[in-house]
């Protein structure tokens, strides 16, 4: 029995995901259309859940929420007007980037603009080194500076001067006279990123502060409405993998990017188990772009080396790889004549042909319908009844433009685009890092998901795919599982072996009591310590994890076998220490979820496309399958948030918990 009631909710770019754990362990599931203003379609959600259960909005304990409000505003460019702070002669950091093109072979390939104009970019006379400040900033200056950025129209204020990571002095003195003279968020790099890459560091803070005011009116309207509801107060989901509070997370927006998509793989990891293969591939397919990720040894991968709409964020995140094909992802035709999908959506309004709300253009949904793996009595989100024959019409008005022969081909050549397409994405994560993809088992859930999961394993030779019972809600689930993270990091670049021990030491326990800090609760955290090392030279690091005291001679042990393990060999070069990471983690009770299924589960048979033609398949109501219950394809297990797709020669196992295990080489009916 659980201690309280839990609630998670997930919005995504055409449904918003509830899950909800009730003291009797017993998990109601809801899906709602995403709404313009999110927290409307949060309070949707809760309401439909909590209604499906039995109980009151009140009755929620434990309210835990991701959102796609900071990645919406970068990949829609709809972020706050924002002003750059830098030292004198450095204004143009964020034009100059890297001078790395977007696609080296692309002639015409162009980067993003930068997400302040030059307009906006203010230099202060000032100056720092890594040894120390050599130019202390004047106040009165930043406080003329201040009238400037007033009178700029700014509605946020980032602040990156050159070495501040190492030597904050005039950044602190910055920051408190802006923040004294103007109405406006200060984003400070020694606050968002106390790491050397000076073009990174301001990257990182320019985003925390392009979306800190998005941020700011969201969870304050979604506040409003949750305690008119009579919810507590929502914790949230970094891109980090962990929640944290809204104070916290209104100070560093930045970790908020990739919150939904973190979720779902923290999902993942918790109700699929990696027994007698090298770790998980999660696949995430929602109505507007699907997610791939890694869990191995039980932790989902992580990453500080991301970028978003081509602006680098080096705040640690679960590492994502996405893509632009969703279960509302639009078939189109190219000027080659050749068949495409996505990255263009048709959203949740008018959403694709088949939700019968307006919506003319073939989608990947569309062509699921046509092939027959969502029929007449599936209902997408519990709400939405389909029609078929306005996917016929899409998909034939697809096949016009193709040259092909009618609207079942036009739909086999979606299905096959899309799962191309994810399938990339697939060896991105595994293929292109060195990892076999047929020694992983291949983790689907979203929406859209489980319909292609099985064609996209078999067309990499994953022979595993697991599905768990809350899959249309997945990411939503996570969230009553995540546990509490908040990260910190400093620069710290010493050669290994001249290491002063006692200095790594004071550092992190300085790291430590940072992390601390934002911890409600800190004697039940775990500080757990990381580094990023090099060999001396190179330009990039990686991260290996750090006891409880620094033993320089087995992390350089790790740091060679995570080399070698990474890039295919070590070396015998010197080894450097360039920056300590400490992560607070307080563990959150994993959630016991009672399944019992039920009887009659088997609701009718459905004509479905496999192979060279239509296949006669039994239709199921997954929630009334019995756990222990065996099946070979062709089959389809139908819920209100998902469809299960099993083609001939697979076969399904229902575990106690209801999870769907499928494995290749089952016997066709």
């Amino acid at each position: 029995m659980a201690d309280e009631t839990r609630l998670g909710v997930d919005v995504g770019g055409t449904f918003t995901d509830v899950a909800l754990l009730t003291r009797d362990d017993e998990l109601v599931t809801a899906k709602v259309p995403s709404t313009d203003d999110q927290s409307v379609g949060v309070i949707e959600g809760i309401e439909k859940a909590c209604a499906e259960a039995g109980i009151s909005p009140a009755d929620v304990d434990a309210f835990t929420h991701a959102m796609t409000v900071s990645v919406n505003a970068l990949l829609e460019d709809d972020g706050a007007k924002t002003a750059l702070v830098t030292t004198a002669g450095f204004r143009d950091v964020l034009e100059i980037g890297r001078q790395a093109r977007p696609d080296l072979y692309d002639v015409t390939a162009t980067k993003p603009d930068p997400l302040v104009p030059r307009r906006r970019r203010f230099e202060v006379e000032e100056r720092a080194t890594v040894d120390g400040i050599q130019r202390a900033v004047e106040p009165d200056a930043v406080a003329d500076l201040a009238d400037r950025i007033r009178d700029s129209g700014a509605e946020s204020v980032a602040v990156s001067l050159l070495h501040a990571y190492q030597h904050p002095e005039n950044e602190r003195v910055v920051a408190e006279v802006l923040r004294d003279q103007l109405d406006v968020p200060i984003s400070v790099s020694h606050e968002v990123l106390a790491e050397f890459r000076e073009f990174e560091r301001t990257s990182t803070t320019a985003v925390d502060a392009y979306v800190t005011p998005a941020i700011d009116a969201y969870l304050g309207r979604l506040e409003a409405r949750a305690d008119s509801l009579g919810v507590p107060e929502p914790r949230i989901m970094q891109a980090n993998g962990g929640i944290a509070p809204t104070k916290t997370v209104r100070e560093h927006a930045v970790t908020t990017t990739m919150s939904g998509p973190a979720a779902g793989v923290v999902g993942a990891a918790e109700t699929s188990t990696a027994d007698g293969l090298d770790g998980l591939v999660t696949f995430d397919m929602g109505g507007t772009s699907s997610d791939v990720s890694l869990v191995r040894d039980g932790d989902v991968e992580r990453t500080t080396d991301t970028e978003i709409n081509g602006r680098p964020i080096k705040t640690p995140m679960v590492d994502v790889e996405t893509v632009g094909a969703g279960g509302g992802s639009i078939a189109w035709v190219d000027a080659g004549n050749a068949l495409r999908v996505g990255p263009r959506s048709s959203g949740a309004q008018p959403g694709p042909a088949c939700y019968g709300r307006g919506g003319t253009e073939p989608t990947v949904t569309d062509a699921n319908v046509v092939l027959g793996y969502i029929g007449g009595s599936s209902a997408l989100g519990g709400e939405l009844s389909l029609d078929a024959s306005a996917a016929d019409d899409a998909l034939s008005s697809l096949a016009a433009d193709a040259d092909l022969a009618d609207s079942l081909e036009a739909a086999r050549g979606v299905y096959r685009v899309a799962n191309a397409n994810m399938a990339r994405a697939i060896r991105s994560v595994t293929v292109e890092r060195g990892l076999d993809p047929r020694g992983f088992g291949l983790v689907a859930f979203g929406g859209a998901g489980p319909m292609h999961a099985a064609a996209l394993a078999e067309s990499l030779g994953m022979e595993t795919v697991v599905v768990p019972r809350a899959c249309g809600v997945l990411s939503a689930y996570g969230l009553l599982a995540a546990d509490e993270k908040h990260d910190s990091v400093r620069t710290f670049r010493t050669a290994l072996d001249s290491l002063d021990a006692a200095a790594v030491e004071t550092a992190y326990d300085d790291l430590a009591d940072e992390v601390l800090a934002d911890v409600a609760a800190p004697e039940s955290a775990v500080v757990r310590r990381a580094a990023d090392l090099r060999y001396v030279g190179q330009s990039f690091e990686l991260t290996v994890p750090v006891g409880d005291a620094f033993d320089a001679v087995a992390v350089e042990r790790r740091f060679h076998e995570a080399h070698e393990s990474a890039y295919g060999y070590r070396l015998s070069d010197a080894v450097e220490l360039v920056n300590i990471r400490a992560t607070a983690v307080v563990a959150r009770e994993s959630p016991s979820v009672a399944f019992r299924g039920g009887t009659d589960a088997r609701t009718g048979t459905r004509d479905a496309f496999f192979g060279t033609g239509f296949h006669e398949t039994p239709v199921y109501d997954r929630d009334r399958i019995e756990p222990e219950t065996d099946m070979s394809g062709p089959a389809i297990l139908e819920q209100d948030e998902s469809t299960v797709v099993v083609p001939p020669g697979w076969h399904g196992t229902v575990r106690a918990d209801g999870t769907l295990v499928l494995t290749a080489g089952g016997d066709d009916e």
